[in-house]
């Protein structure tokens, strides 16, 4: 079972994110990432990027850490308040190091010193899409394996916890007080439900839901 086998679509576009009160670092950043097709959108401050954002975006955030109103760090803490999921990659200058040690902390992916080399920038960002599209894709497949084994009765749902923890038919049935073929009945429907046909896609979907 992989991701394809499951329905998790991965293909939405994927945007850098750039927060910056400098005009002139977004003009150079958004002039870099046009030369290389890579998609982007400018914010000129943290409240303009936080009353943008509404859950749904893909790919990630390069925020300035300090600037003035809502600072990069709060921004952060904000969006992990809303179990953002984008990766953030922090612009520093010298005497910000303190600050961004500290929101690496806090979860950030990366901090990159001014002035950064355009190469440096752009490996970042593709690391960070990866990391993104990683971890969207973990949640999306957990959640549908939830869902489908919301689908199951309570008692295939036990059965299915004893046969993803290695007991056999026998064992199980000793255990609930029935029939073994009445275990063998519930597996199966468990097994319908959750579109898997062998004991190794049962375990993974177990795996995939914890």
């Amino acid at each position: 079972m992989n991701r394809s086998d499951i329905g998790v679509d991965l293909d939405k576009e994927q945007i850098a994110y750039i927060v910056d009160d400098d005009e002139a670092v977004r003009d150079s950043m958004s002039m870099l990432l046009e030369t290389i097709d890579l998609p982007h959108q400018c914010f000129s401050s943290a409240n303009e990027f936080f009353e943008y954002y509404d859950g749904s975006q893909k790919g990630c955030l390069i925020l300035d850490i300090s600037m003035p109103g809502m600072s990069g760090l709060e921004l952060q803490e904000k969006l992990k308040e809303s179990n953002s999921l984008l990766p953030i990659i922090f612009i520093t200058g010298h005497g910000d190091i303190p600050m961004a040690v500290e929101a690496m902390r806090r979860g950030a992916l990366d901090f990159m010193r001014k002035p950064f080399q355009e190469d440096d920038l752009i490996k970042r960002i593709q690391q960070a899409f990866d990391s993104e599209a990683n971890t969207r894709s973990a949640r999306d497949i957990k959640q549908l394996m939830l869902d489908k084994l919301a689908l199951l009765t309570s008692r295939e749902k036990q059965v299915f916890d004893l046969v993803t923890e290695g007991q056999a038919n026998k064992s199980i049935a000793y255990d609930l007080d029935i029939s073994e073929r009445t275990v063998e009945v519930h597996r199966s429907q468990a097994m319908k439900k959750l579109e898997a046909r062998t004991l190794a896609q049962l375990v993974r979907i177990k795996i995939y839901s914890e």
